[in-house]
């Protein structure tokens, strides 16, 4: 603990853990705190692809609309943190597969941003495979 607060050891985990948490308590909104510019990279990408709604950004968080199927079920089922900050990932753009047959997304840190495996693809470059999500 610094200064009375907990310190993240890896606030991207934390960020899809409140969001997987979140939607498995079928709440409509999270709140993702601190802001980072990592994390805003990352959650512009989840609404362009459809997971979730819309984010909204406060002095130092964000507030992530979640989304749904109309059954009621969490459209996120699952993420997998890849690259860690104890173990990190780096990957060519010819070893990205499609996650879970095309259904889901990889995330990766390149020297053009952070995008997805079918950017990285297109680009042909490849980089720190940050997370999958589907």
């Amino acid at each position: 603990m610094v200064g009375g607060k907990t310190m993240l050891t890896d606030p991207i985990s934390d960020m899809l853990i409140r969001i997987k948490n979140a939607q498995e308590r079928k709440k409509e909104e999270v709140e993702i705190y601190p802001k980072s510019k990592i994390k805003l990279e990352i959650l512009k990408i989840l609404k362009r692809e459809g997971f979730i709604i819309d984010y909204q950004e406060k002095e130092r968080s964000v507030i992530v609309k979640l989304r749904y199927y109309p059954d009621g079920s969490p459209l996120i089922s699952n993420v997998k943190r890849v690259s860690k900050p104890s173990r990190r990932v780096y990957i060519g753009y010819e070893e990205l597969k499609p996650v879970v047959n095309g259904l889901g997304i990889a995330i990766l840190s390149t020297s053009k941003g952070i995008i997805t495996d079918k950017e990285a693809r297109k680009l042909k470059i490849g980089g720190e495979l940050l997370l999958e999500v589907w």
